[in-house]
């Protein structure tokens, strides 16, 4: 990586009117070293997911491989070392969670995709604790789409048709209904529900006609606010069974919103500018468009048009006095009007064309009235680290300066202009991307097998600067032929680690810009440059040295801490013993300190696992009060990239998804697969208990039913034991239905999250205090839409931390914690001359392998056997050095 300067001196190829910034009493240094200050206070961390896929089917693994950056360092982090994992369904609701051990930066996991998932747009979020207190805009948050073809009955279809009435818009979904083998469901019963963000909008009966289609229209009469929702069709088939399907609405209108962003923050007068333009259509995805400028007067100033994912650029001088409107041309012809930005009077702008192969050229522009000698200064920075600084006497309107690029690192690159007042007035992105930065891997796959099952050698050797290095790396290998790439969009640790983890909001297709190397590739990332924003940290906050609030503390292990009281206040020097019998007994003391706080580190345990926290004063007595500390769960936030969300994952994904279904027959037929086991549905009648701890927007107690713990004792999986025991409630492969909604599973809020029918089992069922039955209107009114269907209210005896206890007995509690996620092995067949054709083999993900590690000679191996079916496969090799250099190999070789 680039080394950071703080002092510029002379390396500049052109320097017009900037003169070299030398570190001194000069107020601006103090910016300056307050920017390394902050940065070094708050440093951040950035997390990428290697996926063995860029899709999936139900009876997959996801297998992934994480990568934990320093954003400051761009190194391996150490500053956590645990991170945290999730699956999220379509409705932003939890449905697995793993916690694992960081290791160097790197640590690797997986999900299991059971047959009690269903299909649809999924999230993969990650992060450590101490990523919380910056914003879940951060986060590594990918959209996955999963099939399922093995454990469904019934396929949609879904098209869109947008419309005007009366100012509103109006949305006709034709629903196509089909079964596995593409056989219509003809003269069905349908009822369905129109949900835009959660409220009703529609609810409503038909049936689908003799092609199997049902038609479902409804409008948006707020349509500045609701956009995005889902379609919940149920559907009658034979022997009177209902299926529930979820269709999203990903727009309800085909409206195109264009935006004009100048270079820099502002137009100012008499300036020539370049301004990015973006267009978006409903969905959130970029749209092509054209059109013209003109003046008040409706003179014509220039044609404007976009030239990839709705994005582009003109320049504009804009003149005294005039205002300029865009008249846009959509693709199916209509057209609009849109303002431009109304001009400043005088002002400053900054221009940065990084098109340039070798150098950065930097302009700064002045109005006349401003050319008055002021000292203006220009810093371009990268996650705190800075690697230009100059300043420039303003006795011309244009100050123009040339930057080699192998003085400026990979990634994105923040050009800001300050004014002789040192205030920030304009700033400017670039992307860099420079090869010393990235390891060079040569592979040798001289051993290559191309026959089914045969065994394929490959050796690599990873290199930086033509030196070896040694470096961690995860390989990927899947059938292309079942598994079709999707190289714009699938998970790229350049792309990621480079550009959207430093980016808020959603970036389209994000590895096209690392597909191609030639100018119009570089246009194309310069446009998303322009048009996209910066959120790592403001200006106004350095300067003022106002930081985030840190709530969560960087994890380094798992601990167990708290405090110890008697009467209200701390007990110091206090005994505390914590005990375990999980995989032998297992035993820890310690002393509380002057506040009465005691702490056990480096607790290392899999899965939830109980222990007993006993507590004593230093006179050994025993009735003191234990509190242990916990930290809340991370709320799921909304999707920031809804745009990739798919209306019909099965239909897109149904090439492959029948294909998988020979290879999940096979591993059920050999016992690698499972499937859920359904329970018949019980219905009891009983009221009881009043909650002392809740979560309920009601207040504790106000419910229809509450079950208590007691209820609970002799429980082992949640979904199984509250099957029978809360009246009203039907449960139908897990989860929940009340007897006023039976078509539409209840909402189940944990510890004020929402979260999902199958997070119920990872729930430990000693750790609940109460579990709420809320079904009437008065109860579920509170919830809104989503409390339609009835609401589950979880409420643990910790409040939702991961961390739960129950007093046990004076000075004593039960603790449940949960612990690392056991690592599990991909499952990869060997076979010889005798076992080559005893069974079919029909892997899509060939060969996974998240830790291929080279050695101090920069050489590494891994091998695999091809699975029974001929098709291209298609390597893919990344990974990272301790210094924080990247590398991406792929490679394809067929298979006959």
């Amino acid at each position: 990586m680039k080394s950071k300067i703080t002092l510029l001196l002379s390396f500049l190829a052109v320097l017009i009117g900037f003169a070299a910034f030398k570190i001194d009493d000069d107020p601006f240094a103090q910016i300056l070293k307050k920017l390394d200050e902050y940065t070094n206070k708050y440093q951040q961390e950035k997390v990428y997911l290697h996926l063995d896929k860029p899709y999936y089917a139900i009876g997959d693994d996801i297998w992934f491989k994480a990568y934990v950056l320093n954003s400051k360092t761009q190194a391996p982090s150490n500053i956590s070392k645990i991170l945290y994992v999730e699956l999220i369904n379509e409705k932003d609701s939890l449905k697995r969670l793993v916690k694992l051990p960081i290791m160097g930066g790197i640590t690797w996991g997986d999900f299991k995709l059971t047959d009690s998932l269903g299909e649809g747009n999924y999230r993969i979020r990650a992060y450590t604790n101490y990523m919380r207190n910056f914003g879940t805009d951060f986060f590594f948050d990918k959209t996955i789409k999963i099939g399922n073809s093995w454990a469904n009955k019934v396929f949609t279809f879904t098209d869109y048709k947008y419309t005007k009435e009366n100012n509103a818009e109006k949305v006709t979904a034709t629903i196509h209904f089909e079964d596995k083998n593409g056989v219509a469901y003809k003269e069905s019963e349908v009822s369905y529900e129109v949900q835009l963000d959660f409220r009703t909008v529609a609810k409503g009966k038909t049936k689908t006609d003799l092609k199997g289609d049902a038609v479902v229209s409804f409008t948006n009469n707020q349509s500045f606010l609701n956009k995005k929702g889902k379609i919940i069709a149920t559907i009658t088939v034979g022997n009177k069974q209902k299926i529930v399907k979820l269709i999203p609405i990903t727009s309800t209108s085909n409206d195109i919103d264009v935006q004009f962003l100048p270079e820099s923050g502002t137009l100012v007068e008499e300036l020539p500018q370049k301004v990015g333009l973006k267009a978006l259509n409903g969905s959130g995805n970029g749209e092509n468009i054209s059109g013209k400028i003109v003046d008040e007067s409706g003179a014509e100033i220039l044609n404007i048009e976009t030239t990839y994912l709705g994005m582009g650029n003109f320049t504009l001088n804009a003149q005294p006095g005039k205002t300029y409107t865009a008249k846009i041309k959509f693709k199916d012809g209509s057209e609009k009007d849109f303002k431009l930005p109304q001009a400043q009077k005088s002002g400053y702008a900054l221009s940065v064309n990084s098109l340039d192969t070798g150098n950065v050229v930097v302009k700064i522009l002045t109005s006349a009235n401003l050319t008055n000698s002021d000292e203006l200064k220009i810093v371009a920075q990268q996650g705190g680290n800075i690697y230009y600084v100059s300043k420039a006497k303003v006795d011309k309107q244009v100050l123009i300066a040339t930057i080699p690029k192998s003085k400026l690192p990979s990634g994105i690159i923040q050009f800001t202009l300050f004014s002789a007042a040192n205030l920030p007035v304009a700033e400017r992105l670039i992307f860099n991307k420079m090869n010393v930065d990235v390891i060079d891997l040569k592979l040798n796959s001289s051993g290559e097998s191309g026959v089914k099952k045969g065994n394929s050698i490959f050796t690599f050797e990873a290199s930086n600067n033509q030196k070896p290095i040694v470096g961690s790396f995860s390989v990927a290998v899947t059938n292309a032929n079942k598994v079709s790439p999707d190289e714009d969009n699938e998970s790229n640790i350049f792309a990621n680690l480079w550009l959207t983890s430093d980016l808020a909001g959603y970036v389209e297709k994000p590895n096209h810009y690392f597909l191609s190397k030639d100018l119009k590739t570089a246009r194309e990332l310069d446009n998303l440059m322009l048009t996209q924003g910066w959120r790592r940290f403001l200006w106004k906050n350095v300067i003022s040295e106002v930081g985030p609030v840190i709530t969560y503390k960087p994890e380094q292990s798992t601990s167990i801490s708290g405090t110890i009281t008697k009467g209200g206040k701390p007990v110091p020097n206090g005994k505390v013993m914590l005990m375990s019998t999980k995989g032998g007994f297992f035993v820890m003391d310690t002393v509380t300190n002057a506040e009465g706080k005691f702490n056990f580190d480096n607790l290392v345990f899999n899965d939830s696992t109980k222990f007993v926290v006993q507590a004593r004063t230093k006179a050994d007595r025993k009735f003191v009060d234990i509190k242990v500390d916990a930290v809340p769960y991370q709320i799921v936030t909304k999707n920031k990239n809804g745009a990739d969300i798919d209306v019909n994952v099965n239909n897109t994904l149904m090439k492959y998804i029948k294909e998988s279904d020979n290879y999940f027959n096979e591993m059920t037929r050999l016992g690698l697969l499972e499937r859920t086991i359904k329970l018949d549905e019980v219905v009891i009648t009983e009221k009881r208990n009043i909650a002392k701890n809740s979560s309920n927007l009601n207040g504790a107690g106000n419910a229809d039913f509450v079950l208590a713990a007691k209820d609970l004792s002799n429980c082992v999986v949640l979904s199984q034991c509250l099957n029978g025991r809360i009246p009203f409630v039907l449960f139908r492969n897990g989860v929940p239905y009340s007897t006023r909604s039976p078509n539409t599973p209840m909402t189940i809020i944990l510890d004020g999250m929402q979260v999902e029918a199958e997070f119920l089992d990872n729930i430990n069922a000693n750790d609940v205090e109460t579990i709420e039955v809320l079904r009437s209107a008065g109860n579920t009114a509170i919830y809104g839409s989503q409390g339609g269907s009835g609401v589950l209210v979880i409420t643990t005896k910790r409040g939702g931390s991961g961390v739960s206890y129950n007093n046990y007995a004076p000075g004593v509690v039960v603790v449940n914690q949960i612990g690392f996620s056991a690592s599990r092995d991909f499952y990869s067949p060997k076979y010889d001359a005798q076992t080559t054709n005893n069974k079919g083999d029909y892997r899509s993900t060939i060969y996974w392998n998240p830790q291929v590690v080279s050695g101090e000679d920069g050489k590494a191996k891994f091998d695999f056997y091809n699975a029974d079916e001929a098709g291209t496969y298609r390597i893919v090799i990344e990974g990272i050095d301790v210094e924080g250099h990247l590398a991406r190999k792929v490679y394809t070789y067929d298979v006959k």
